[in-house]
């Protein structure tokens, strides 16, 4: 599917994302501080654009984000506008301020649920993490139903080894060589 197939719509509750829902769509999710946005977070998304065959990239700046202290980050409303104009060339990618319209704090877990609802059942959610941040996973508000509704993407961070995902015992059926 090529990204003509998704189109972009006057902001919605979920910000500037929005697809036809006749469809198949493979969705990625890729959020973040963005603080700032920078170029290996676009390659990122570009290449796990084209490996997943995703239909679009969806750009998900946090609000408050509870791993993070109070004061860290620039505000939410210009992370968004850096992000938004990061990937104004790009069709594959958009961006949504779901998580900055939410008041208190931003857990993916509601982030997820309410995609679903927007988008439903004919679109595949695919979670972008990097492997250091999915590597406290655990923690996560919710973490087994997280990974009960949608795909994780885990991408290699550098110098570290997938290998570290076969001691999470969230992953116990994981066997140490499919994580190569």
């Amino acid at each position: 599917m090529n990204s003509s197939n998704l189109q972009r719509s006057a902001p919605s509750p979920l910000g500037e994302a929005s697809t036809q829902r006749s469809i198949s769509v493979r969705l990625g999710l890729f959020g973040g501080s963005f603080n700032p946005i920078h170029n290996c977070h676009l390659t990122i998304a570009h290449h796990v654009h084209e490996r997943m065959q995703l239909s679009q990239v969806l750009f998900i700046p946090t609000g408050d984000p509870p791993h993070k202290r109070n004061g860290s980050l620039a505000p939410a409303n210009a992370r968004h506008e850096m992000v938004r104009l990061a990937i104004a060339d790009s069709p594959l990618f958009t961006v949504s301020d779901i998580e900055i319209q939410r008041q208190g704090k931003s857990y993916s877990i509601d982030t997820i649920r309410a995609l679903q609802h927007h988008y439903g059942p004919s679109t595949e959610l695919f979670f972008i993490i990097g492997l250091d941040a999915f590597l406290d996973f655990p923690t996560w508000r919710e973490p087994h139903e997280l990974l009960a509704i949608c795909r994780f993407v885990i991408v290699l961070r550098p110098e570290r080894s997938f290998q570290a995902l076969a001691d999470m015992p969230l992953l116990s059926k994981l066997y140490p060589s499919d994580l190569a």
